[in-house]
């Protein structure tokens, strides 16, 4: 994929589902949102497996992560939108892996990215993750999001607690000058962690990408420059 702006061409197609089927409102609604998302029409004509990808595109244009010779782990890959973007900007290949992808959901294989499925909380799974990659990342990403309860504090609670974990692993892995990102919500994002890793970079910004659907909540929560570990 050519660095270009994630803004997508083309024109809505405007199309609902009809009546007829049976189908609960809030699903109606889903799918229509989807069948009218230039993101989501963008990703299937170029071949990327989710709208998302543009996300990651948008940051790194603006925010220089990504680039040839770079390592990166990915935490919560599936179904492989952002493996795909870091492969093509970093020449990751099948003979020379450069990118370290983990779910807990399976997903189809990116030739450039070795692929564990299995849960980034099971306690085995960082060290595996470095022996992937086969050295020290450049570049941590985490679009991870605990699956929700129904229970909007309870859900808000859990993907906060994946976004510290992932922040612990980022600066116990990072090589020095490194880059860490990952998903957070609007007000979510606690001070201590803020302060922490404003410790440990030199700039910690919140970002929302334009292929972040205006509605959502969601963040992104970029610290750039990994000072090192003391």
């Amino acid at each position: 994929m050519k660095r270009k702006s994630a803004k997508p061409g083309g024109r809505s197609i405007n199309q609902h589902v009809r009546r007829k089927q049976k189908l609960k409102p809030s699903s109606r609604r889903w799918i229509e949102r989807q069948l009218n998302d230039p993101y989501v029409q963008r990703a299937k004509r170029e071949g990327m497996r989710s709208r998302a990808a543009y996300k990651l595109v948008e940051i790194d244009d603006k925010h220089g992560l990504l680039a040839p010779g770079k390592r990166v782990i990915d935490l919560g890959a599936a179904p492989g939108g952002w493996c795909q973007v870091a492969v093509e900007r970093t020449g990751s290949t099948p003979e020379k892996p450069l990118v370290a992808a983990i779910d807990y959901l399976g997903m189809d294989p990116v030739p450039g990215v070795t692929i564990l499925e299995m849960d980034f909380l099971d306690e085995d799974a960082p060290e595996k993750l470095m022996a992937a990659l086969d050295g020290a990342p450049d570049i941590v990403l985490s679009d991870m999001a605990a699956p929700t309860v129904g229970h909007r504090k309870t859900d808000h609670m859990r993907t906060m607690y994946l976004v510290e974990v992932a922040a612990e692993f980022a600066m116990e892995v990072l090589r020095p000058g490194g880059h860490f990102l990952t998903k957070t919500f609007q007000g979510g994002t606690e001070k201590a962690l803020l302060d922490r890793l404003k410790n440990h970079f030199a700039k910690v910004i919140h970002v929302k990408p334009d292929a972040s659907r205006a509605e959502s909540v969601e963040l992104y929560l970029l610290a750039k420059g990994f000072k090192g570990r003391a």
